[in-house]
């Protein structure tokens, strides 16, 4: 079409909605004839709350049709506004602007002989309930997640933290899909450097489509061929808050229950919101749990394979024997026996996941102990390696979030085939490669691996050792801003001063 702003012909300008928008069925234009003009309500069906429409708008405009004076052309808009009920509303001249919201949900009205167009909002769709998150459960704290409208989760977010430093910038990403982005962060307590370069990454996205905060993810991390994530994603509003109230910032993308927290390091991959809601000690005993989970979910499979092909003598007699036996018969050197295991279980998990909910427990069920005990009685792997497998996928488990479980898987592997070559000389220099590469990371200036390297006292207090709350009197250094690192006073102890 080629039409860059509205015209004062009504037909013209409903001509050019119906050919950008190919004559679509769902594209409802309601007319009304008054005795000196006309005009034309334009709306996509199902993004229109239709009470709204009917009783303030529709009814409204048809009773004030007739009404229409002289001076009607020079003040349509206070008219409009005198004449109909409506809480939002705005105008426009620009017939992308007005194609833009009719697709968000609101209403066009459109007059004969004016070349503006009125844009009522009413959008209201089908969306799910507030309902307890499904990859970030607690025992103890909230129960709500977010889910896949943006408004509400703005809202989940405002209802926890009720100050005016609680900004909100937004962006429309996606020539296509016109996706809302929306950035929240505290004034004051986020860096502002950290806002800047978040804007600038954002408005360097040029792409036709955005569905999910994933596509947001690949485009502003810091390192792409990296098997860690530097940007944290969260499912429950008061991790998103209490991630706001440390100085980070939180990248809110409409259509996904799933939500980006940066500045991020290593260690908070492995802190979920239940360690602030329970006592500090059990707290870190927890923690602990979680960062040996992880260790062995990356290294178990393949210290098996060093052991029981290259240094066997590490092993106790009994063991070793008792291996042994176990191995014979097995045509599979341990390294391919590991491997096929690790797939089997990989498919398993995949299967699990995509099947419907009726069925998945069974095929889960199935496949680890039918599967697992024919594997073992027809001498294909070892009754050991079921074990180092199974428990392996059990500690994958056990992580709070899920991207660092998955870079585990990955890691695994690559530690397998490593071990398979060099036995522990290879896990060992493939570690050190891992370690060397994670200092290296940055999550928007951030170093990965603080407050350890490099060491930071002052967070020290909240990584693998969760301090009591009356402790941890300052926010973590590098992360929050400078100028308000003080969270609450010192000396809060209880009973510190009693007279």
């Amino acid at each position: 079409m080629g039409v860059d702003v509205l015209v004062s012909q009504l037909a013209e300008n409903l001509k050019a909605i119906e050919d950008s928008t190919g004559k679509s069925s769902d594209v409802v234009i309601r007319s009304i004839l008054g005795v000196r003009t006309s005009f034309a309500l334009v709306y996509i069906e199902g993004l229109v709350d239709t009470d709204i429409f009917n009783n303030n708008i529709l009814q409204p405009l048809t009773s004030a049709a007739n009404q229409v004076n002289d001076q009607f052309l020079e003040g349509f808009e206070t008219f409009f506004r005198h004449h109909v009920n409506v809480a939002s509303m705005a105008v426009t001249d620009r017939f992308e602007a007005v194609l833009s919201e009719m697709f968000n949900g609101n209403v066009i009205v459109l007059a004969d002989g004016w070349a503006n167009a009125a844009v009522v909002g009413a959008p209201k769709w089908k969306q799910r309930n507030v309902n307890e998150p499904t990859s970030q459960t607690v025992v103890r704290g909230p129960k709500e997640g977010f889910v896949e409208d943006i408004g509400t989760n703005v809202a989940l977010i405002r209802k926890r933290i009720k100050s005016p430093n609680l900004w909100r910038i937004d962006r429309t990403i996606g020539t296509i899909t016109g996706t809302k982005v929306c950035v929240m962060y505290i004034n004051g307590i986020a860096k502002d450097s950290v806002v800047r370069e978040l804007l600038t990454r954002l408005d360097r996205i040029q792409v036709d489509s955005i569905l999910e905060s994933g596509y947001i993810e690949e485009f502003i991390q810091d390192a792409s061929y990296t098997p860690f994530p530097t940007i944290l994603n969260v499912e429950r509003p008061d991790a998103a808050a209490a991630a706001l109230l440390e100085g980070q910032v939180v990248v809110l993308v409409d259509g996904t229950p799933f939500q980006l927290v940066l500045p991020v390091s290593f260690f908070k991959f492995f802190l979920s919101s239940e360690d602030y809601y329970q006592r500090f000690d059990i707290a870190t005993f927890v923690r602990g749990i979680r960062f040996v989970a992880f260790v062995i979910a990356m290294v178990l499979p393949s210290l098996y394979i060093s052991v029981t092909t290259y240094h066997p003598e590490l092993l106790p007699t009994t063991m070793l024997v008792t291996l042994a036996a176990q191995r014979e018969g097995v045509p599979l050197p341990a390294v391919l026996e590991a491997l096929l295991m690790e797939i089997t279980f990989e498919v398993l998990r995949e299967a699990g996941i995509r099947m419907p909910r009726t069925i998945g427990p069974a095929i889960s069920i199935v496949g680890a102990l039918v599967l697992g005990q024919a594997a073992v009685e027809a001498g294909l792997v070892s009754a050991a390696m079921v074990i180092v497998v199974g428990f392996t996928a059990i500690n994958g488990f056990v992580m709070p979030a899920y991207n660092i479980a998955v870079a585990a898987r990955l890691i695994r592997f690559f530690l397998m085939i490593m071990a398979g070559c060099l036995g522990l000389y290879g896990v060992t220099a493939a570690l050190l490669f891992l370690l060397i590469h994670m200092c290296g990371l940055r999550s928007f200036g951030v170093p990965y691996l603080m407050p350890i390297s490099p060491r930071i006292p002052q967070n020290l207090k909240d990584v693998i050792v969760r301090a009591p709350w009356w402790r941890m009197h300052t926010r973590p250094k590098l992360i929050a801003s400078p100028s308000n690192e003080v969270r609450q006073r010192k000396h809060l102890r209880p009973g510190a001063r009693r007279k």
